[in-house]
């Protein structure tokens, strides 16, 4: 008899439907779960497109049946049988409902150990998530999870499809480049043929891709990987994947225009939703005053009321004082059901660093009288009471939330507290799921720790024309052409409109306090170039496993990164990072460094 392997499949285990019957087939896939009925062992074939119901019976095939009493969960086999109908007895929660296969041939591929992680319930994973990530092939077979990674590969090879469309050329950047020190941390690869001299793993392709506009390829696209050492969350990864793009002769809008024409067919082809475009404008100075953060989720109200002006002379100490007097207020529905011990926890909330470190909250709640009930209540003019009401736009029963501090911490903890509202409330609309936004006019520089200007982009930014004159002068005030692309709240994209003017370039490293000769050393390669006729040119960066855990519904950044680290940076599965072997780092000059006893070392 042929093997059933040699045969091949037929069909797979989410294509048969009642149209089927009647015919001979052959399905692969894993047990998904078993079940024996005395005479009958009915067995639930999965592979990554669905179910299927087959089953075995001494009445069907004898020398099927007798095998079968073996199968256990996750076994791989192939089944061989013909298709009939289940009518009287059909699953209407199953694609395949309304057929079963009765198994005439069964050929075991191999059997699988007791598992350690249940990988057939979807809808019940209980498990911890460093076993998901220690077994995460198993994991990787349960059903939503490769639900995530086809749908990341459809919309991937729509990404190609679409700006290839659009006359973009996808070209391939290096992986190990230059080490730049000064921006994010980079991985290091040791040179064996240069010692002592190191490469780093590119953070981005940034200066390759506008390589290529000095070159002539005029539209460039890439979804490419890149790398950076940095202290990890749930939306951050060391390594990571962006949707790259580059143009020249460049405007904001020229950026804009293709990127919005990618996510309405994404939406479109991948999620069968209709994206309204183009999408909403915002400057970064309206963004932080309506919503306290630079991608605001505006599926929802609750904005930010700027009461500085209103409290400068007010009777509260605490108001007088403070640089920026902000609040938001609660609508009376919503509020109905914050009791003071509710209160008290987002105060401590807005305490904490996460949410902002602010030094507390003041609250207030309006009765129908139009009096305040508020711990400082005695300490406010009536008057002003009134004019921070109806500048809020508060009516009987609202709650008023203010914080009084400087801007950084006024606008971090509002924008916390604005989204702890948001989901323990549940004020976003179910029928508006998808806010698209562009943030644009970002500050060129900011403030590091030590109080130096630094680049908020990058140093190959492109300031505002009418902005230059401010350069040396008032370099707070410079705004740059760089835009952020927003979605639901979550930043999905960086970019912006790139320097190719010598002169603007030498006062930007100027404001950095770069000297000429550092300049050279870190960019000197690109600075040359430069000097050869660079076009216009700008682009943008999509975050691609952002964009999937958006798209998916998923929760990390971990549930649609095939292989992820933990937040500590390591590999569960394989191990990693490991030592290397002494005589491989005596061939890259490296030696091994004994941690001090205080430091604390990985388990």
């Amino acid at each position: 008899m042929t093997s059933l392997l040699e045969r091949g499949r037929t069909h797979t285990c989410g294509q048969l439907r009642d149209t089927h019957v009647g015919e001979q087939v052959v399905l692969f896939g894993w047990v998904n779960y078993r079940r024996d009925h005395g005479g009958r062992i009915f067995i639930d074939l999965r592979d990554r497109t669905g179910l299927t119901q087959v089953v075995f019976g001494p009445d069907i095939a004898p020398a099927a049946h007798e095998p079968a009493h073996a199968l256990r969960n996750e076994y791989c086999l192939a089944v061989a049988g013909r298709v009939v109908s289940r009518e009287g007895n059909a699953n209407p929660n199953l694609p395949t409902g309304a057929i079963e296969v009765e198994v005439l041939q069964l050929e075991i591929f191999s059997e699988a150990d007791a598992l350690p992680l249940n990988v057939a319930d979807d809808d019940r994973l209980d498990t911890n998530e460093n076993l998901r990530l220690r077994f995460r092939y198993l994991d990787l077979r349960r059903p939503s999870m490769q639900k995530n990674f086809m749908m990341r590969a459809k919309a991937s090879t729509l990404t190609r499809t679409h700006m290839s469309q659009l006359g973009f050329l996808e070209l391939e950047t290096p992986f190990m480049v230059k080490y730049t020190p000064g921006g994010a941390r980079n991985f290091l690869v040791p040179s064996r043929l240069s010692p002592g001299s190191f490469y780093a793993l590119a953070e981005s392709p940034q200066i390759f891709k506008q390589l290529f506009m000095v070159s002539g390829f005029d539209r460039y696209f890439q979804i490419t990987r890149c790398f950076r050492d940095e202290d990890l969350r749930h939306d951050r990864q060391p390594e990571f994947t962006q949707i790259d793009v580059e143009i020249s002769f460049a405007t904001p809008e020229r950026v804009f225009e293709p990127i919005e024409s990618l996510m309405t067919r994404l939406w479109k082809d991948v999620l069968g939703v209709d994206i309204q475009h183009p999408f909403p404008r915002m400057t970064w100075h309206e963004a932080m005053a309506r919503y306290g953060s630079d991608k605001p989720d505006r599926r929802f109200g609750v904005e930010l009321c700027d009461l500085t002006d209103l409290t400068r002379d007010c009777g509260f100490r605490v108001f007088e004082s403070a640089e920026y007097v902000k609040g938001l207020c609660v609508p009376a529905e919503h509020a109905q059901g914050m009791t003071r011990s509710r209160i008290d926890k987002l105060t401590d909330f807005v305490k904490k660093r996460e949410s902002g470190g602010a030094k507390g909250l003041a609250w207030a709640r309006l009765q129908a009288d139009g009096t305040w009930q508020a711990p400082f209540a005695k300490n406010l003019k009536p008057e002003t009471m009134s004019a921070i009401a109806e500048k809020m736009g508060a009516g009987p029963g609202c709650l008023l939330l203010i914080i009084a501090d400087d801007f950084d911490t006024t606008h971090t903890a509002l924008c916390a507290l604005r989204l702890e509202l948001r989901d323990s409330l549940g004020l976003v609309d179910p029928q508006k799921p998808w806010e698209f936004l562009w943030v644009t006019d970002f500050p060129l520089f900011e403030r590091n720790e030590k109080g130096q200007w630094v680049s908020s982009h990058h140093p190959f930014t492109m300031p505002r024309e009418e902005h230059l004159e401010w350069m040396s002068t008032d370099p707070g005030r410079v705004l740059a052409q760089a835009y952020d692309l927003v979605l639901n709240g979550n930043e999905i994209g960086g970019g912006s409109i790139r320097i190719h003017r010598s002169d603007v370039q030498a006062k930007v490293f100027t404001a950095l306090g770069l000297t000429q000769e550092e300049a050279e050393q870190k960019f000197g390669f690109l600075l040359e170039a430069f000097r050869y006729a660079p076009p216009p040119h700008g682009g943008i960066a999509l975050g691609l496993d952002r964009l999937i855990m958006l798209m998916t519904g998923a929760h990390s950044l971990r549930d649609v990164i095939a292989f992820p680290k933990t937040q500590r940076g390591q590999d569960l599965m394989t191990g990693c990072p490991t030592p290397a072997d002494d005589p491989q780092l005596e061939e890259l000059y490296i030696t091994h460094r004994q941690l001090p006893s205080s430091e604390p070392q990985d388990d």
